[in-house]
């Protein structure tokens, strides 16, 4: 702990400048995730109010439930354009210039938010939506990408892992502001969807007196003065040599082989490793069950003799719960590890899963057993962001070097996009389904997962980039090498005397 405050000290610039990304990074997209649930039935009665003062009959309800769809769901298309357009801008103007501007675009949808009831249409806060759709997408890569960059080795989990940190510091941010005593209300509503808009403001005032990132300023641009320069300001005085060095030998191999574009990192087979740990990650956050955890919260809440009333408090105590986890997560996951944090957690959630799938399933039959369901949820919540919800990021920045991480993020993100657009169609339907027993196909999913990760994912806590690519190519040189002996079994001849 001595060592961290002294670096905390030493560094204290890299600190702010990760603090300053983080409200601006994933902070905001956590914010707008869990903020939207709160005016709902008031942007319902909007809508029907204007359509009826613009059309002279109350909105048919099918039609109200597919514009509200729209709202919410035009979100993730917006989130996921800004991906898809981060490589390419960040490429051209670096991650500084470009996160600068992206702030306009969050401040223009608070703005639209603002007056969307004044000007009395809700089309704007479709517009608004898809702004800030754009924004997050554009601004959660930009951040994941320029927080990996900035960090010194030793603290690469720690920085990393403050991208959960902030994501969940969001929406639990969200979940206040949305409580009927602050804006929760009526009247308060449109101020309650621009409230990202100061945080957005506050990025803009502030990011334009911190460096860019040092390897940006030395491999793209070769501006090596400005690169010594960052590394000062960021992780103060000293000898920063080894990293500068590390950086001139990932440049050496970055003009051999071009930056790479999403196609390249598909195509090529020396990153087909660190490629599928990519997907099957993203793939496991999102269906990892704790949607479906959301999703039967406010039930349960309610059969464990929670009055409605009650109940957003709950979830807020839930969400501070996940909150302090992902703190205990940051300053873990440089001492235990990436890979250890992985495994333990998601072992832990499906034991959780096969009990809540246990609880729930019987308990109309005792009256104590809502509140072990209830138990359960919280544990399945700290279980998730001490684990695998804060290493994923750190493992993202570790496996891919500056010429491939703008690519993998970008294909990261849209993974995650287009599956968060995906389970909000489909998921109430699966529940309708399966009811209980669809955590069955999460626990199924997460045990997969693990296997995949014991058996493939390294340790990469202490290693420095060039090191953990180096290591994958051992990985892939055992696997010709395994490969070229099944092909030529006859290629070691044993010689006898006659």
């Amino acid at each position: 702990m001595g060592d961290f405050l002294s670096d905390v000290v030493q560094c204290r610039k890299l600190f702010l400048l990760i603090f300053l990304l983080g409200i601006g990074g994933t902070f905001s997209y956590g914010f707008q995730i869990s903020m939207i649930s709160y005016p709902s039935m008031y942007i319902k009665n909007f809508i029907n109010d204007t359509w009826q003062e613009r059309y002279h009959t109350v909105v048919d309800e099918q039609i109200l439930t597919l514009l509200w769809s729209f709202i919410v769901s035009i979100f993730s298309i917006g989130g996921l354009l800004g991906t898809i357009s981060s490589r390419f801008l960040s490429a051209k103007y670096g991650k500084k210039k470009c996160l600068i501007y992206n702030n306009l675009v969050l401040i223009a949808a608070a703005l639209l938010w603002g007056f969307s009831k004044m000007a009395k249409s809700f089309e704007i806060i479709l517009i608004g939506r898809f702004l800030c759709g754009f924004n997050s997408g554009l601004g959660c890569c930009l951040h994941g990408q320029y927080v990996g960059e900035i960090s010194p080795k030793k603290l690469r989990g720690f920085t990393s892992a403050t991208l959960t940190l902030f994501l969940i510091m969001g929406k639990c941010t969200g979940q206040i502001v949305g409580l009927r005593e602050l804006f929760g209300t009526e009247s308060l509503w449109p101020l309650l969807m621009s409230v990202s808009g100061t945080v957005a403001l506050v990025q803009l005032v502030m990011l334009p007196f911190f460096p860019e990132s040092p390897p940006y300023l030395l491999m793209q641009k070769g501006d090596m003065e400005s690169c010594q320069k960052a590394l000062r300001q960021l992780w103060g005085e000293g000898n920063h040599q080894g990293a500068i060095d590390d950086m001139v030998k990932e440049q050496a191999t970055m003009k051999k082989n071009k930056p790479m574009s999403i196609l390249g990192l598909i195509k090529d087979r020396s990153m087909r490793y660190q490629l599928c740990l990519l997907i099957v990650l993203t793939a496991s956050i999102q269906l990892s069950g704790v949607s479906a955890i959301y999703f039967y919260a406010f039930d349960v809440y309610q059969t464990a003799g929670f009055t409605q009333d009650c109940i957003p408090y709950i979830s807020l105590g839930a969400g501070g719960c996940e909150f302090c986890a992902a703190i205990v997560c940051s300053f873990m996951v440089d001492k235990f590890g990436r890979r250890m944090l992985f495994l333990w957690g998601y072992g832990l959630m499906v034991l959780v899963l096969v009990l809540l799938t246990t609880t729930l399933s019987l308990q109309h039959q005792f009256f104590w057993m809502p509140y072990c369901s209830v138990v359960l949820l919280f544990l399945f919540i700290i279980i998730f962001a001490t684990g695998p919800a804060g290493a994923f990021f750190p493992v993202m920045a570790d496996l891919f070097t500056q010429s491939s991480r703008s690519s993998a993020f970008v294909i990261s993100n849209s993974l995650h996009w287009t599956g968060l657009y995906v389970i909000g169609m489909i998921f109430p339907y699966v529940v309708r389904s399966l009811g209980t027993f669809c955590f069955l196909l999460f626990m199924g999913f997460i045990s997969i997962t693990w296997i995949f990760i014991y058996r493939f994912l390294p340790e990469t806590k202490g290693k420095s980039l060039m090191e953990i690519k180096e290591e994958f190519s051992h990985l892939h040189f055992r696997k010709k090498y395994v490969q070229g002996r099944e092909e030529n079994p006859d290629r070691h001849v044993t010689c006898t005397k006659l």
